[in-house]
This record gives structure tokens, C-alpha cells and sequence, in this order.
């Protein structure tokens, strides 16, 4: 946490820490694969607005993440302004994506969900190539995330939180080094994203479009 983590950010990871500790099975496998130091850009499948503080728990690091702009109103805005949230417009935000790839090379941890808006089905669906643009640009590392439970812990029709089995599983940085020296293409954005979704896939369970089978219930919370 020696980053330079606002305070409101670390009072809000404590409390949803005890929350999803108690309320929820919780588990988180592979936080050694976040890098200690450098930037390092977190790739996440998304089913439920509970996804930015799940992940924020799990990782060792703080993170930032783009929040839509819809958010940002008076009192919210200023709020999740504290907790490292940044806004970002749908159909293409220069402005965010400048500030990710800053905040990348000035050594922090930027969240984001390639797939572009919340699966309806729970299952990962194709990845956009703004990731991929941002990691290129930045030269960040690039650590894929699984979240399993997030969408019964709130649902995309609901409002209420409701006790869920959350996983969370951090795997080892993807390997883009030999795409780092090239000119960002749209071939070579795509190959960066195809090796992306090849990762997060490897870390979700096959129903939710991944190549794990689901863990059996002797599986205990870490």
C-alpha cells in the first residue's frame, strides 16, 4: 500500500474485505502474479457493477479503474473520485485513455474490462482492443483476472447484494513482449487481444465461456 492509496480507497477495501470475509465464500488464487512494482494493467471479465471493489479486495496493489461518465454526478462522483475511479464515455474516450496509459507508466494499477459493457449471459464475451492498445502504449505488464459469483452477488437486474460464492483467480502476467516493438496495428492490437482472452479464459470456469472446470466444493477460502 505504499503507493500513495487515498484514504477513502483503503477504508473502502477494508470494509468490503470484512464484507465479502463474511458474508460471502471467498476466494482469491494467484495474488503473487501482480508484480510488486511497475505498471501493471488489470484485464477482468465483467458481469456485475460488484466487479470493480471484487477485484480492487483481491489484488495486493491499489488499483485504478474507469468508471462510465453516467456515474460522476454530485455526491457520487466525488466519492468513487476518492477511491481511484476515473471517469470514461462510451464510444471512445481519448481523454481516459490518455489517463490509464499515464498512470500506467507513472507505475500504478489501472482495472479494466475488455469485453466493454457487462455480460447479460455470465459468460466472457469478445474483447475489444482498447486493452490491448493501453498495454501496447504504456508498456505495462498485463495480469488477467477470473470473477466467478459476482453477478448472484448483484445481479445485473438487482440492486441489493445477496450472499454469493465469489472466486477471484490472478494469473501470470501475458507474455506481448515480442508485439511491444511494433507499430500498434489493428493486426497487431488483435493479436495482443486474441492472447488476452486466451488468458482470462484459462482462469474462468466452462460455463462461464472459460476452459476450467468448476472446483468442487472441498475447495477451501484463502
Amino acid at each position: 500500500m505504499g503507493e500513495g492509496a487515498a484514504p477513502l480507497y483503503l477504508l473502502g477495501k477494508l470494509l468490503f474485505f470484512i464484507t465479502f470475509r463474511l458474508f460471502n465464500r471467498w476466494e482469491v488464487t494467484g495474488r503473487d502474479c501482480v508484480p510488486t512494482t511497475g505498471g501493471v494493467l488489470l484485464i477482468a471479465n465483467h458481469t456485475s457493477y460488484a466487479d470493480p471493489p471484487i477485484v480492487g479486495t483481491a489484488c495486493p496493489r491499489p488499483v485504478y479503474f474507469m468508471a462510465k461518465a453516467e456515474l460522476f454526478f454530485f455526491p457520487l462522483g466525488p466519492i468513487i473520485t476518492r477511491t481511484h475511479a476515473f471517469p470514461v464515455s462510451r464510444g471512445g474516450d481519448r481523454a481516459a485513455v490518455r489517463r490509464a496509459i499515464r498512470l500506467l507508466q507513472g507505475g500504478r494499477v489501472v482495472l479494466v474490462f475488455p469485453e466493454g459493457t457487462r455480460s447479460k449471459d455470465g459468460r466472457l464475451q469478445e474483447l475489444e482492443t482498447g486493452a490491448a492498445f493501453i498495454a501496447l502504449s504504456a508498456g505495462a505488464h498485463v495480469v488477467p483476472a477470473g470473477i466467478d459469483g459476482a453477478d448472484r452477488l448483484l445481479p445485473m437486474d438487482g440492486c441489493v447484494p445477496r450472499p454469493a460464492k465469489l472466486r477471484v483467480r490472478l494469473g501470470p502476467p501475458v507474455d506481448l513482449s515480442d508485439l511491444r516493438a511494433q507499430r500498434p496495428t489493428r493486426a497487431v492490437l488483435q493479436q495482443a487481444t486474441n492472447r488476452m482472452a486466451a488468458a482470462m479464459r484459462d482462469l474462468l470456469p466452462y460455463e462461464r465461456g472459460g476452459n476450467l472446470a468448476r472446483p468442487g466444493p472441498e475447495m477451501g477460502t484463502k
